[in-house]
């Protein structure tokens, strides 16, 4: 860790020039940009968004110790997957107003990462939503960009222990979730098959089994 604070970033940066926004609603900030690179030069079709939220992923374990997952299909890879409860967070979550501003145009976004507070508040929310537990045993894990090379949101990774049934389910119009429970060697050899195929998810797991 201190080797990598010592090395110097001088001739990495790309200093930004130009900048079109293609698209921005109150679910994505969509740009092209232009870099002059470290040689002087001038590069353009960059591209990069933001989805105006950073997201919250819970590991989340009964007290018997199985993992709390959910099936859900995702339209970027046509497919239902196994993951962890998660979801975005709410401008809500930090005590914003949830409302545009009133002149036709989205609210404007939060700046990345968003509070460790917020993102502890939007992952029991998401926890109870999809899947009807609770827990009262939370820790933080880890939060990382959601994709460096083109996304501007952050993953708030939180560990959620000894989960009990509170609930029912109480999803979105646009969720559709079966909640399903494997033990820990179970859930690797999934990941290990490929069937457990969203990776800040897997690393999650990675995270958790650590601590």
């Amino acid at each position: 860790m201190e080797l990598i604070r010592k090395v110097s970033d001088r001739g990495l940066v790309w200093e930004e020039v130009r900048r079109e926004t293609l698209e921005s609603n109150q679910w994505i900030d969509f740009r092209r940009l232009s870099y002059r690179l470290p040689d002087g030069t001038v590069a353009d079709n960059f591209y990069s968004y933001s989805r105006y939220r950073d997201y919250v992923v819970i590991v989340a374990t009964d007290e018997e110790g199985n993992y709390l997952l959910v099936r859900q299909f995702r339209p970027g890879i046509a497919a239902v997957t196994t993951e962890f409860p998660a979801g975005g967070m709410e401008r809500t979550d930090s005590g914003a107003s949830a409302e545009d501003p009133g002149n036709g145009t989205p609210a404007s976004p939060p700046a990345f990462p968003q509070k460790e507070s917020s993102a502890l508040a939007a992952a029991k929310r998401e926890l109870l939503e999809e899947t009807g537990y609770v827990s009262g045993e939370w820790s933080h894990l880890l939060t990382v960009p959601s994709d460096a090379t083109i996304c501007a949101n952050y993953a708030h990774i939180y560990r959620a222990a000894n989960c009990t049934k509170a609930a029912e389910q109480h999803l979105d119009d646009t969720e559709f979730l079966h909640v399903l429970k494997l033990t820990r060697d179970e859930l690797r050899e999934s990941i290990n098959a490929g069937r457990f195929q969203q990776s800040v998810h897997i690393m999650a797991f990675l995270l958790s089994t650590q601590r």
